[in-house]
């Protein structure tokens, strides 16, 4: 096989293709090849690996592949003992000191899916040089190279291969960064969506003892995620939980996705927060009631509610294209305050430069607390300081076919107006965006993981929003 076809893709977040088509145990053992082989020429080999799994179809199966080849290439390995959330494996990473880890996820994938990530040193996504070299290398080993491989349970009898469990670590870490005690007798009324995923269990052992009323749906791992699409925290798959809420009259709804890295919130209402209200929040969080300064690292999917924080608050906001590939190495770089993007993935300076879906709920719990408001009142406050936006996304299947028709519609698109609102400026910085004159926006991008069309939006209300998702999918032609 050619290297230019790159079969093997790394898109936004890791490779990721479905099971048993291009998803295969031959192709991850090539990438942990390619993995092996960064290393060794990094030197990071001497530090060993860190290699965990999330609950989809077979994804310990093919972790354990994984350490078979890294193994293999005299590196030792760290196994997950369990299904583990991405960001306890990257908050392991900087605990254990590895020179990185591998994840088997697709986080929020369908079910059809499997993925395969890889951690930097840093516990972060690896940034795009370090993906691209093994990317290529992948490649290059697709068309013909050798694969190292060591039984599994020689590798275990050598002590190249050992097990462990990094709930304890992760948990004391987040007791460091939040008073769980004063969280356990908040007597808040929780329910918790793990979505058949990683992160069952977790708000559960950190929240339990005190008088909070907690409960927690889809706390079964299933690779099917039955009832739902997909494993996304996002409004259409969190009904279960939006009438959990209403029914045990909870205080609010967590949601976290197949991996743990992304949080989704319903309010006191059964109402949803969208991933863009919820990463002001959060901001806002930090800024005011920490009273805490720094960049704020943001996609280009997310918020332009932070660029107004930025300024009543007098920090920097920075802008990357979307991908915490691209978000993490600029938090690194500038010890920003936050980093996050449209999907509902946040990283917090202190911590790891990473999306940490269990943190983030913890300190949207913490910011309830201290101000005493709800979901609700807690947006309002927001809104009184930045003024109302609303957001929303559409999801578009394509024909691979059209990619390229599609792609010279967006090019030569130059709408004057959009409803009813002047167009001030068009870029290309990360797919097709259509700024207007009153700050609302339009994006029109390709999934970097699946064979999406992503149509996003952000004005002043939701009868707008819904009006320039249209007219974005009418300059499409989808």
């Amino acid at each position: 096989m050619n290297p230019a076809s790159n079969y093997i893709r790394f898109g936004t977040d890791g490779w990721r293709a479905v099971i048993a088509e291009d998803f295969t145990f031959s192709n991850v053992r090539v990438c942990a090849q390619a993995a092996a082989d960064y290393l060794t020429r990094t030197g990071l080999s001497q530090k060993g690996l860190l290699i965990g799994y999330d609950t989809r179809f077979a994804s310990a199966d093919f972790a354990v592949s994984a350490a078979e080849v890294i193994s293999a290439n005299g590196i030792k390995v760290k196994l997950c003992s369990k299904a583990t959330p991405t960001p306890v494996i990257s908050y392991g990473v900087t605990t254990l000191e590895t020179g990185g880890a591998i994840v088997i996820t697709a986080s929020h994938n369908p079910p059809q899916w499997n993925g395969f990530k890889f951690k930097s040193e840093s516990g972060a996504s690896a940034p795009v040089e370090t993906i691209s070299r093994i990317e290529e290398r992948a490649n290059q080993l697709l068309d013909g190279g050798q694969i190292k491989r060591m039984p599994f349970n020689e590798a275990l009898e050598q002590n190249l291969v050992s097990y462990l469990d990094l709930t304890s670590f992760y948990n004391e870490r987040m007791a460091k960064l939040v008073d769980l005690e004063m969280l356990r007798n908040s007597g808040l009324n929780i329910v918790a969506d793990p979505m058949f995923g990683a992160g069952i269990g977790y708000f559960k052992e950190l929240l339990g003892g005190g008088n909070v009323t907690f409960s927690e749906i889809n706390d079964q791992p299933d690779p099917s995620f039955p009832g739902i699409k997909q494993p996304e925290p996002i409004a259409p798959n969190l009904k279960s939980l939006a009438k959990e809420v209403k029914r045990k009259g909870a205080t609010i709804g967590l949601a976290t996705d197949g991996d743990a890295d992304r949080l989704g919130i319903i309010d006191e209402n059964g109402n949803f927060l969208t991933q863009l209200q919820v990463f002001a929040l959060l901001a806002l969080y930090l800024l005011e009631i920490r009273n805490q300064r720094g960049v704020i690292v943001k996609t280009i999917t997310a918020t332009s509610m932070l660029y107004h924080l930025g300024k009543l608050f007098n920090v920097p906001v920075l802008e990357t294209p979307v991908g915490f590939k691209h978000v993490a190495p600029l938090m690194i770089k500038e010890n920003a305050l936050i980093g996050g993007e449209e999907s509902g993935g946040y990283g917090f300076r202190g911590h790891i430069p990473e999306r940490d879906a269990i943190l983030a709920g913890l300190y949207f719990l913490d910011f309830m607390v201290k101000t005493g408001k709800t979901p609700s009142e807690l947006l309002e406050h927001l809104y009184n300081k930045v003024g109302p936006h609303h957001y929303d996304r559409l999801d578009i299947d394509f024909p691979e076919e059209e990619r390229t028709t599609i792609t010279k519609r967006l090019i030569k698109a130059k709408p004057d107006a959009l409803s009813g609102i002047r167009v001030t400026k068009k870029d290309t910085f990360d797919g097709f965006r259509f700024t207007l004159a009153d700050d609302s926006w339009l994006l029109v991008r390709f999934s970097g993981t699946e064979p999406l069309l992503r149509i996003y939006a952000e004005s002043d209300s939701p009868s707008r929003v819904e009006k320039m998702l249209e007219a974005g999918r009418n300059i499409a032609g989808v």
